[in-house]
């Protein structure tokens, strides 16, 4: 059986890395993007050079009608889902929690936490043995913010990755026995364009000291651990997560 994969978030950082480690694997895959068409359709572009079927659809997965569709194109264009990565995820500009906004919260939760529910709920409907489903495995992108709290900074934002990690170990309670593993990977201070969207480009240079490696880390290092609990080498591996934060 083919091997089909979803990248939410795939246009840019470790959405992108992990899609050109699939596509270097062997996976078909999609990519949905919000915004940066450009940039998914180069991503797409890059893995179609390792022989694979790769598509690109606009969703936003807040919304649950485009993560319908977006699922939707899938199954039309590629065929049965057997992996997704919950990556698509946001921040806005650096706070104190006595500065937020109701909007500005519920904003985060609706991409975060909605979002990703939404895509695991439409992934179990397919994957699911119990549905006529083959099984497959889900990994959720949450953050190493989900245990440091991000005080100062971003506390709506590792609340949303709080609950992402409590879904990661529910769901895959749930699903054990219809053939579908979920496990999470908890990224650091890794050099992506996303600490930009919170104000501060340089910020993984600014806290690089407090990491024990001394550096922040790479989006490929990240996609390495996705794709090995993607893979069958990770087969008895469920609820499990990996933090790839430089042991910070």
């Amino acid at each position: 059986m083919n091997k089909i994969a979803l990248i939410t978030g795939g246009s840019r950082g470790i959405g992108a890395a992990t899609a050109q480690l699939l596509a270097e694997r062997g996976y078909d895959l999609c990519i949905s993007f919000r915004e940066r068409e450009a940039e998914a359709h180069k991503v797409i572009a890059a893995c179609g050079e390792f022989g694979v079927r790769a598509i690109a659809v606009q969703a936003d997965i807040a919304d649950e009608t485009d993560v319908v569709r977006l699922f939707g194109e899938i199954d039309r264009q590629l065929g049965p889902l057997t992996a997704l990565v919950n990556n698509a995820g946001m921040l806005l500009q650096q706070t104190r929690v006595e500065a937020l906004t109701a909007e500005r919260i519920n904003r985060i939760l609706q991409t975060n936490v909605t979002g990703t529910l939404l895509c695991c709920r439409e992934a179990v409907r397919r994957m699911s043995t119990t549905r006529g489903g083959a099984g497959g495995a889900v990994v959720n992108v949450s953050s190493g913010a989900s245990r440091s709290g991000s005080p100062n900074e971003y506390v709506d934002y590792a609340a949303s990755k709080g609950a992402v990690d409590s879904l990661t170990i529910g769901l895959s309670k749930e699903v054990a026995a219809e053939g579908i593993r979920v496990n999470a990977v908890r990224p650091g201070l890794i050099h992506t364009d996303m600490h930009a969207d919170g104000g501060e480009p340089g910020r993984v240079e600014r806290l690089a000291p407090r990491i024990p490696l001394g550096r922040g880390g790479q989006d490929t290092e990240v996609a390495a651990a996705v794709a090995w609990l993607l893979s069958d080498e990770a087969s008895f591996s469920t609820g499990t997560f990996i933090d790839v934060t430089g042991g910070l």
